[in-house]
C-alpha cells in the first residue's frame, strides 16, 4: 500500500464529497460545520508533481494523434517507475499529463531532475520525431484528496500552471511554497523568476540543469 492509500480511510470518494457538497448547498446555516468535516475528510498535505509532455499541438499536427499517443505511453513507461522510485504516488493521469504527490518537496525535486536525464538517455536512441520533452511543476500545500483519483486546492491549481502552461521543455519550477520546505537550497541550483498571472504577480523558482541533461 503506497503512503496515499495508508492516510485514507475509505471515506474520502467523489461520492461522500458530492454529498457533503449538497448537504452544505441545502443547508447554508451549516456550511462551517460542513467545511470542516470536509477538510477531517480529504484534507492532506503534500509535495505536488504536474509533469506535462512538451509539443502536444506541433507533434499531433505534423505526424497524427496515434504517433503523439504512441509518444504518451512510452512518456509513462518512463515516467511511472521513477515516481514510485522515488516515492511518490500518481493521482491520476490526463492525456500527456500525469499529476503526482510525494512525501516530501526534496524527493519530487529529485525525482523530477532524474526524468529530464532519463528522457534525454532515451531520445539518444530514437528518431527526432519521437524525441519526447518534459515540462515539470512541484508545490507544497493542503489538498481535498479523493481516494487516489482526484485532488482539488489552490497551490494544486498554481502547481498545474507551473507544470502545464509556465515551464519549457526540459525544465522544472517550483512554486514559492514548495521553495521554502527545502532545506537551505543551493543558489546556483535555482532561479528566481517573477510571473503575472491574470493581474495577479506569482513568485516562482526554476531549477538549473546542468549541461548534459
Amino acid at each position: 500500500m503506497n503512503f496515499v492509500a495508508s492516510m485514507n480511510k475509505n471515506k474520502n470518494t467523489r461520492l461522500e464529497l458530492n454529498r457533503l457538497l449538497q448537504e452544505r448547498n441545502e443547508h447554508p446555516e451549516r456550511s462551517e460545520a460542513i467545511d470542516r468535516q470536509i477538510e477531517a475528510t480529504f484534507k492532506q498535505t503534500h509535495a505536488l508533481f504536474v509533469l506535462d509532455m512538451s509539443g502536444f499541438s506541433r507533434t499531433s499536427i505534423r505526424y497524427g494523434i496515434i504517433h503523439f499517443l504512441a509518444m504518451v505511453h512510452r512518456m509513462k513507461e518512463i515516467v511511472t517507475p521513477a515516481i514510485a522510485e522515488y516515492g511518490g504516488s500518481i493521482v491520476k493521469q490526463e492525456a500527456d499529463n500525469v499529476f503526482a504527490v510525494f512525501p516530501e518537496v526534496q524527493a519530487a525535486v529529485d525525482c523530477a531532475r532524474d526524468l529530464l536525464k532519463r528522457a534525454v538517455a532515451v531520445n539518444t536512441m530514437l528518431p527526432d520525431s519521437q524525441d519526447i520533452y518534459l515540462s515539470i511543476g512541484i508545490g507544497y500545500g493542503d489538498v481535498l484528496m479523493l481516494e487516489e483519483e482526484d485532488m482539488y486546492g489552490s497551490e494544486f491549481n498554481l502547481t498545474a500552471k507551473l507544470g502545464e502552461d509556465l515551464a519549457e521543455r526540459n525544465e522544472v519550477l517550483i512554486t514559492e511554497s514548495a521553495f521554502g520546505q527545502l532545506q537551505e537550497p543551493a543558489a546556483e541550483q535555482w532561479e528566481q523568476l517573477d510571473f503575472s498571472i491574470s493581474g495577479l504577480e506569482l513568485l516562482a523558482y526554476k531549477a538549473i540543469i546542468t549541461p548534459g541533461y
